[in-house]
């Protein structure tokens, strides 16, 4: 349970990062924050321009952590010529922040169809409705008559597919860092490092 007067301690630590994201997300949700799964993503081109948006956070486990999104948006071009990406889940109003840097992989389309198939059919359509995402449009119109016609296409009690151009990314993570703010800046800032391909992982303090 969260403490705003304690800080972090490597003895306190989970063995492996996904155990103590668990801890802390559950701390997240108990604290009743707003979007506690809402998370910047940071990615850059193969020219390395970076950019950066908030996405959500659908799943985590050992491999890592998923989010789902159009593949021929911004970010979804620029992890198709680098697929590297960083993680940044800002709890601010517990002082606390997780920062997760790694390799991305797609998941397999059978994973994106399943979580497709548990979407809102709102959602559902406005991922087709959004086919050109990140692309520049004449007006919000467009838009909404794109999704209108989609709604005649795929009326209630219809199944609406997957589309081709959308689905899941994974960030397999290098390292991931707890932050805890504490007084006078002096903030801790403890990092899990990947050792091996095997899972194991080396803690390391960091200067604020």
């Amino acid at each position: 349970m969260y403490q705003a007067d304690l800080g972090l301690d490597e003895a306190a630590l989970a063995p492996d990062p996904i155990t103590q994201f668990d801890a802390w997300f559950a701390d997240v949700v108990a604290a009743g924050l707003p979007e506690p799964s809402a998370m910047v993503l940071a990615t850059a081109g193969a020219d390395g321009t970076p950019s950066a948006r908030t996405v959500l956070l659908k799943h985590y486990d050992d491999r890592g952590f998923v989010f789902y999104t159009n593949y021929t948006s911004r970010k979804g071009q620029e992890l198709a010529e680098n697929p590297r990406a960083g993680l940044v889940l800002p709890w601010h109003p517990i002082r606390r922040q997780v920062t997760v840097v790694g390799e991305v992989e797609r998941l397999p389309r059978t994973e994106s169809e399943a979580y497709f198939g548990s979407r809102a059919r709102g959602s559902q359509l406005g991922a087709w409705a959004s086919e050109r995402q990140s692309a520049v449009i004449a007006s919000r119109a467009v838009l909404e008559e794109r999704f209108a016609e989609l709604s005649r296409s795929w009326p209630d009690g219809t199944e609406v597919p997957l589309p081709d151009f959308w689905g899941g990314f994974r960030v397999v993570p290098w390292t991931v860092e707890f932050w805890q703010g504490r007084t006078n800046r002096l903030h801790d800032r403890l990092r899990y490092r990947r050792t091996d391909d095997s899972g194991g992982w080396a803690v390391e303090r960091l200067s604020p």
